[in-house]
């Protein structure tokens, strides 16, 4: 093998046949003369005739400088010329390719196994053996090992099946592999160590196995050069937001990271920005979510980084349920310090859950995880009836007794209740007040202690019966229950039998109170709270590129109560761990690799004359044999055609060249649609905001409406477009789509004429707030942005969409019309006007249509539908079908129910 410089020839022997070049060029200096057309005379004449001597011609000098290229690339593509190759790892003897394949090389993975496969090239040039050494523990449980000598070819194929590990690496067991392995090949050998870089422990192993891998010879580290290596801890979750942090190594300069909030579905509902300062090592930032999309949130990951560190998985740890408190007395004297109803509740929950206040009508028409009723009767009629729906639907209803409720209980309850109280010195007392017993199996308070100094002085009791037993959830030292429930449907009751404040009872006072209500609020997401020590099976784990997939075979079940600090490993790799039956579970947990790691922390020294080496951005080696080699082909092609036309046998094509490029010209010369193409077909249009992703957002919608509204229906549109009313015709359009940004700015006096005449000649706009129902608080500033828009505009008086509107039976049968938000109220013209067929010329509401209906290039959609999912999207989309034969045909689907007065107006 022969190097220069970058270049290197696999086999150098080929070369020597360029010296013999010159013999090859005196031999193509003759060529033989070019043929001559001569009309003989007669026999007579030729012999009369001279015969000269004929001397043969010589070939022209660059013709032959052609074929002597030829010749020279091809000598030297068949000497196998390798460009770039990699520097050898030195030393003698075999070669040994040791990979920390733990957490922190997914980042860069493909540019480790590329470092390690340009070792192996240049081994397999040198004839070297190899084996191979990972320092992370197998899947299996198992201490890393070194395979047996192979070539390298062989070798090539184990790193092409190699994938990272979620787990750190365990250098000190691949210290002792190396010792052992020594102890069989005594020899020498040169030794590749591709390293993360990182110390994973405060007495990692690295400078003791790099000492160790160079003791045998040569050592050559590879290594990243200037990307530093990120961890993502699990979140602070906090009243309004999630605080995410970020461990890193240090860079000199400033940087930035970018932390996606995802679906379990992967799509993107947020993104935070972390700014990291020079030097820094730790940073945060805050992402503040609504609660509806906040609880949609399963994972955050760092964008554009792979692995296991990137990703964290949210349980419901981290997930605020709406909570709505009503008391039974003046709404004035419920949060009375000390005494009010609701104050101790409020304190409690406060900081866990979101919560809400209001009448039982204003709370329950919003998604409600739970209700607490503070000593509040609830009266038979629309209240119970909307009360039982709910529960049943799913709702968790929380009770606490009072005077109230003990004089007048009604059918809300979990059992059913003796008239009065039981008091201190009462005719059903106890002499003292009474302490709490352990909480018993399968209540969701099972595992937390009762303080001695918690003690119930009065209370409601219930009526004995056979179910009571399995119904309390918390008892008194003396056996009556403190605490019951009932299921109702796919909801349950739970009931305090003493008061939410410190009248009856010291357990308001008490860090236990807290823990109880988070319990029951954690209940009502699915999570019994109660697993203690029990073993978590594992679900779903994570591989070393951060993506969920089927456990290894060797995790094992994880105590609950150590899942949230246990360090992955083998037996338990990050991911979900949960218990159930039939393949659903009962609740899960997420065992993140942020939460048991320590941060990390750059290798500080490397072993004295070890070589190291950058990883990424180097370019690969290149066989450059094929490519001279084809040089050569064509060299040899072209001198045949050269050599054809001098003999004379080719003609120059000259005019048949000149037709081809004339005709080239001509059908290279583009044609142009005629203007007014926007006449010749169907589409909706949307009004241009200015703001690059809202329009984006806008666009994306009307894609995808067109092509539902195309396959269902026999509608024909085409691509929609923005217009600028004032600037475009609006008149090709019949249904503008208008989002409303708190930018936005009051429309010019020619926008206002434009957008009159297209309302007055039958066309409809949907203006879009985006910031009604689930979506409240989406967007600031869009109402009064919305009445800066509409100040000028002919709108008519508006009213909310009655049921019996067209909106709701153009082509589907709708109950409600959301969009990727629900819960809002939808306006249209109150008044019916004749002249333009009764069609509403404007529709306002704000439930962001625009992203329910987009989908980007994969056909996919972007945005979530909150909080109703697929169901939720699949009625905006019927939604926007409906709004699109209202803008085309009308309000023919109203005059179909006044039949017998059209037909009455025919006959006369």
């Amino acid at each position: 093998m022969l190097t220069l410089g970058s270049l290197t020839f696999a086999a150098p022997w080929l070369l020597l046949a360029l010296p013999a070049l010159p013999v090859l060029w005196w031999l193509l200096r003759i060529t033989p003369p070019a043929p001559k057309r001569q009309d003989f005379p007669a026999l007579r004449l030729l012999r009369d005739m001279p015969a000269p001597e004929e001397t043969p011609a010589r070939t022209p000098w660059w013709l032959l400088a052609l074929r002597l290229a030829a010749a020279a690339l091809m000598i030297l593509g068949l000497a196998r010329p390798i460009w770039g190759p990699g520097t050898s790892a030195g030393g003698a003897g075999p070669l040994l390719i040791a990979i920390d394949d733990g957490w922190a090389a997914a980042a860069d993975w493909p540019d480790r196994m590329a470092a390690a496969e340009a070792e192996l090239d240049a081994a397999a040039r040198e004839g070297r053996r190899t084996a191979l050494l990972l320092t992370a523990p197998p899947a299996l449980p198992d201490a890393p090992r070194i395979t047996g000598l192979m070539p390298a070819e062989e070798l090539r194929g184990r790193l092409v099946a190699l994938r990272p590990k979620p787990w750190a690496p365990d250098r000190a067991a691949a210290q002792a592999a190396l010792a052992a392995w020594r102890t069989q090949h005594p020899g020498g050998f040169g030794a590749l160590y591709v390293a993360d870089g990182i110390e994973h422990a405060e007495a990692d192993a690295f400078r003791p196995l790099a000492e160790a891998l160079a003791a045998g010879g040569a050592l050559t580290v590879a290594r990243s050069e200037g990307r530093p290596t990120r961890l993502l801890p699990p979140p602070r979750a906090e009243a309004d937001q999630l605080v995410i942090a970020l461990r890193t190594t240090p860079l000199p300069v400033a940087s930035e990271a970018v932390v996606l909030a995802r679906t379990g579905d992967g799509r993107t509902l947020a993104r935070a920005a972390i700014p990291v300062p020079a030097g820094a090592t730790e940073a945060e930032a805050a992402l503040p979510l609504p609660i509806e999309i906040r609880n949609q949130v399963v994972r955050l990951d760092l964008d554009g980084v792979a692995g296991a560190n990137a990703t964290v998985l949210l349980d419901e740890r981290f997930r605020r349920r709406p909570v709505g408190l009503i008391a039974g007395g003046e709404a004035t004297a419920a949060d009375v310090p000390l005494i009010g109803e609701l104050f101790y509740l409020d304190r409690a929950l406060a900081p866990h859950a979101e919560l809400r206040r209001g009448s039982v009508e204003e709370l329950l028409a919003r998604r409600l995880s739970v209700l607490v009723l503070a000593d509040r009767p609830v009266d038979p009629g629309s209240e119970r009836d909307q009360l039982t729906q709910w529960i049943e639907a799913g709702g968790t209803l929380i009770r606490f007794a009072g005077p109230r409720l003990a004089e007048s209980p009604d059918g809300l309850l979990p059992v059913p209740l003796r008239a009065g109280e039981r008091q201190l010195g009462g005719a059903l007392s106890w002499e003292r007040p009474q302490t709490l017993a352990p909480f018993p199996d399968g209540s969701p308070f099972q595992g937390l202690l009762p303080p001695p100094e918690v003690t119930v002085e009065r209370q409601v009791l219930a009526t004995p019966s056979a179910q009571l037993s399995g119904r309390t959830w918390a008892r008194l030292a003396d056996g009556t229950p403190l605490v019951t429930w009932e299921t109702r449907g796919a909801g349950r009751i739970v009931m305090f039998h003493v008061t939410a404040n410190a009248e009856w009872s010291s357990l308001p006072l008490s860090g236990l109170f807290v823990d109880m209500l988070r319990r029951l609020v954690a209940l009502s997401a699915g999570v019994a709270g109660n697993e203690g020590e029990a073993p978590l099976a594992p679900m779903e784990t994570l591989d070393g590129f951060g993506q969920l997939g089927p456990p290894p075979p060797g995790a094992q079940p994880v105590s609950a109560a150590r899942v949230e600090a246990e360090a992955p490993s083998p037996q338990h790799p990050p991911g979900w761990y949960g218990s159930g039956r039939g393949g659903e579970a009962a609740h899960r947990r997420a065992l993140n690799l942020g939460a048991g790691v320590p941060a990390p922390r750059p290798v500080v020294a490397l072993p004295p004359g070890t070589a190291v080496r950058a990883i990424g951005g180097v370019p690969a080696e290149r066989d450059l044999g094929p490519w001279l080699l084809a040089a050569a082909m064509l060299l040899l092609v072209v001198d045949l055609l050269l050599s054809l036309l001098l003999r004379g046998v080719l003609v120059r094509p000259r005019k048949a060249l000149a037709g081809a490029v004339l005709l080239g010209l001509v059908a290279a010369t583009p044609a142009f649609a005629q203007d007014g193409g926007a006449a010749l077909a169907t589409r909706l249009g949307y009004v241009v905001t200015g703001d690059a992703q809202v329009d984006e957002v806008s666009r994306a919608g009307l894609i995808g409406l067109s092509d539902f509204v195309n396959r269902r229906t026999a509608a024909a549109l085409a691509e929609p477009v923005g217009v600028q009313p004032g600037q475009d015709d609006l008149s090709f359009f019949p249904l503008l789509y208008w989002p409303v940004t708190g930018e936005s700015a009051q429309p010019a006096a020619n926008a206002v004429a434009a957008l009159n005449g297209f309302m007055r000649n039958g066309g409809i706009i949907l203006f879009d707030t985006r910031d009604e129902g689930s979506g409240e608080g989406y967007a600031p500033g869009s109402r009064a942005a919305l009445r800066r828009l509409t100040r000028d505009l002919t709108v008519p008086p508006l009213a909310p969409v009655p049921e019996d509107h067209v909106l709701k039976r153009a082509f589907y049968l709708l109950p409600e019309l959301p969009g990727r938000f629900a819960g809002g109220t939808v306006w249209v013209a109150r008044d019916q006007d004749r002249a333009n067929d009764s069609v509403s010329p404007v529709i306002i509401g704000g439930h962001d249509w625009a992203s329910a209906w987009a989908i980007d290039a994969r056909g996919n959609n972007p945005y979530a539908a909150i909080p109703g999912g697929t169901r939720q999207r699949v009625l905006a989309y019927r939604f926007g079908t409906n709004l699109v034969m209202y803008a085309l045909t009308g309000n023919y689907k109203g005059d179909q129910v006044h039949v017998p007065a059209i037909l009455e107006r025919l006959g006369n």
